[in-house]
């Protein structure tokens, strides 16, 4: 692989210096369903079979009035760096990212609890999406990440959960352990997933009634300052020869039960 080649590879997906350019036919459609972002031009690889999902795309974008061209599959290659983009391609604004207080106010709005997702220093791009995509199937009202020293809402992201980060609220925010506190404030109980010696068993924890949980980073778990103001610490129970899960797994083994729950 040439030099060239491998300043593309860790160039896919990023932040363009004016712009996201998304990729994916899944992740493209729900950020042109969501409307949440202005949209300048889709790009679509000429010459490809039709689909009833392409028409669909093609026809949100004209509606919300991003131009349409059809590129060369090469070139959606050069400017992805070689991702999989299934030849289509959306220039749009960056991810609008919310306020938390959005996050409690819509809640209020469906008349729920507030159940929250808080992510500690989460940066595999993959692990994060497929997060997301599993917080926006169990109903969270929002998510939390770490300004610094995790993954943001890049176009590999929102690829990762398949558009469905496009559908919900997301925070950034500077310090987490703050955001906990002021969580805690407003009547929010928080649930930190870790394996410790404190910590209960998932099943045995009432986790219904206004709630955020937290998910730890994949090699270290939650940091000590987090964990210390969760207001109780959870874990899996694990009958296998493997004492741990993936971060993405697990946080979504987490969420789930948060929802069976809250529907019981």
């Amino acid at each position: 692989m040439t030099k060239r080649s491998r300043k593309r590879k860790r160039q896919a997906g990023r932040r363009q210096p004016h712009f996201d350019l998304l990729y994916g036919r899944q992740a493209v459609r729900e950020a042109l369903r969501a409307g949440r972002r202005s949209f300048h031009t889709l790009y679509l690889v000429g010459g490809m079979k039709s689909s009833s999902l392409l028409v669909e795309i093609e026809k949100i974008a004209r509606e919300t009035g991003a131009a349409v061209e059809t590129v060369e599959r090469q070139q959606l290659d050069e400017w992805l760096g070689g991702v999989n983009h299934q030849g289509v391609a959306l220039k749009a604004g960056f991810y609008p990212y919310a306020h938390l207080d959005e996050t409690l106010a819509l809640a209020r709005t469906r008349g729920q609890d507030p159940l929250l997702l808080l992510l500690d220093q989460i940066q595999d791009p993959q692990n994060l999406g497929t997060l997301l995509r599993t917080a926006e199937a169990c109903g969270v009202h929002g998510v939390v990440l770490p300004r610094h020293r995790a993954a943001a809402v890049t176009p590999a992201v929102v690829n990762a959960s398949a558009g469905a980060v496009e559908h919900l609220l997301v925070c950034q925010e500077t310090n987490l352990v703050t955001t906990i506190r002021a969580l805690q404030a407003e009547g929010l109980w928080i649930a930190g997933l870790e394996a410790h010696p404190d910590a209960q068993p998932l099943g045995s924890v009432d986790l219904r009634g206004p709630l955020g949980v937290v998910v730890g980073s994949e090699g270290y778990g939650l940091s000590r300052l987090v964990g210390e103001t969760c207001d109780w610490l959870v874990e899996l129970p694990m009958a296998g020869r493997i004492n741990s899960l993936n971060a993405a797994v697990a946080g979504s083994i987490l969420l789930f039960d948060v929802a069976r729950q809250r529907q019981g």
